[in-house]
């Protein structure tokens, strides 16, 4: 892996925290992701499952963690299952963990060979009741393919039917919303390399470059900088381009007088970050435009100091929601009939304001966390409001990724990243 070794404490504690939340005599099991073939004999880059980075540290194919806190055998109270790494694998991929790679990795000593899961495995079942099985129950996911998880989780049922079984999800959503301290610092890390790209391309851009050549410089100072890339699909949105809201085609010269909507983060270590940015392609803001910009950056100025201990996301959604009203009546895009007239299942805003403004950020960009149960410190959320005005031929978004504190105002991760239109053009006018 191209990032540094990861303290396994993390680990460690991410264990003995899901542990501490299982039923008595019952194990639970997570298995590394696929490696998905294209065609031929190509394969897509491998993205280990975060479920099972984020209990053991293990970012290797074909791997699968077993937890048993009540197993009889103390040595069977957590196992690592690898693939047995041997001279011809390491000449033809590169050396896989041996075993003690994996225990300085994970913090795990129980490590075997995955051609001895299923004879371990039938062992450690005649001495449990209850299987934690792992499933995808995010609010935004959409899988049609079927995962290595998935077919485990039909084998497991067809050889073992007598067991009772739950699911791992509804512990993981809890624990993995909240973040140790050792994730922010490598969450800091993701936001840091983005901030090296933001930079990058402000001295880069200017009228006839390609939306294409700004993801460029983005994915070099990434690479540089022990990135794997980019957490997400890049958006990379000139001139009206911005007012789709989920634009990748990234394929447009950006012209004179537009601006570029850039919603770009790196990753580092299978953690994200999210980061938009929104600049003139002349290297000035129009009035409008800067009108527009600077009101948007109020709002999330505003809605960042919400982001406390006890809130409730929906209602926060639509305090926003009033702020973002009172700027577009200030802009002229809205009047007060259409704020007294409307619909208070799609109110008058989403006209202009059609997304949420904040999500839970971590492994995933989008990532766990139970949106009905109050914020708690060390949560880690965007906030990210927007206006998207195809008449005026611009949409304009600005986003920063910040910590949820004990006391006070959110800790912006982004701080250091320019966000303020005078700023930007400075930098991009030097």
């Amino acid at each position: 892996m191209k990032y540094h070794h990861i303290n396994s404490d993390l680990f460690i504690q991410n264990r003995a925290n899901f542990k501490a939340q299982m039923k008595p005599k019952s194990l639970a099991v997570f298995n590394s992701n696929d490696v998905y073939p294209i065609g031929a004999d190509s394969a897509l880059p491998f993205q280990q499952d975060r479920n099972i980075f984020y209990l053991s540290g293990v970012d290797q194919e074909s791997s699968i963690l077993v937890l048993f806190p009540d197993c009889p055998n103390p040595k069977h109270r957590e196992i690592l299952f690898l693939t047995e790494t041997n001279e011809h694998i390491a000449v033809w991929e590169g050396a896989k963990l041996d075993k003690d790679a994996a225990f300085k990795t994970s913090g795990i000593k129980t490590v075997y060979w995955l051609q001895d899961f299923e004879r371990v495995f039938k062992e450690i079942m005649t001495q449990c009741e209850t299987v934690y099985v792992n499933t995808n129950e995010h609010y935004r996911a959409n899988v049609e393919t079927e995962t290595r998880e998935d077919r485990f989780n039909k084998w497991l049922r067809e050889q073992y039917p007598a067991h009772s079984v739950a699911k791992s999800n509804p512990i993981l959503q809890r624990l993995r919303s909240v973040k140790n301290q050792i994730e922010i610092d490598l969450i800091q890390q993701a936001c840091d390399i983005t901030e090296k790209g933001f930079r990058r391309i402000l001295e880069f851009v200017k009228p006839g470059v390609m939306e294409y050549n700004i993801e460029a410089e983005f994915m070099h100072e990434f690479l540089n900088n022990r990135s794997k890339g980019f957490a997400y699909t890049p958006i990379v949105a000139s001139g009206n381009n911005a007012n789709v809201l989920h634009y990748i085609e990234n394929n447009q010269e950006c012209k004179a007088g537009d601006l570029i909507l850039l919603d770009v983060g790196a990753e580092y270590a299978n953690y994200s970050s999210d980061m938009s940015r929104t600049i003139p392609v002349s290297g000035k803001f129009t009035d409008r435009q800067k009108q527009v910009y600077n009101a948007i950056n109020r709002v999330k100025n505003e809605a960042t100091k919400m982001l406390v201990p006890g809130t409730i996301w929906a209602d926060y959604h639509v305090e926003v929601g009033k702020l973002m009203t009172s700027e577009l009546l200030g802009l002229g895009l809205l009047d007060k009939a259409d704020v007294q007239n409307e619909n208070p299942d799609w109110p008058a805003y989403k006209k202009y304001f059609m997304h949420g403004t904040s999500h839970n950020m971590g492994l995933d960009t989008h990532d766990y966390g139970i949106l009905t149960e109050p914020m708690q410190a060390n949560m880690v959320f965007t906030v990210e409001p927007g206006l998207y005005i195809p008449e005026e031929g611009f949409g304009i978004r600005i986003e920063d990724d910040v910590v949820i504190q004990e006391n006070g105002e959110p800790f912006n991760l982004m701080r250091n990243i320019p966000i303020e239109a005078d700023e930007i053009e400075d930098l991009m006018n030097k």
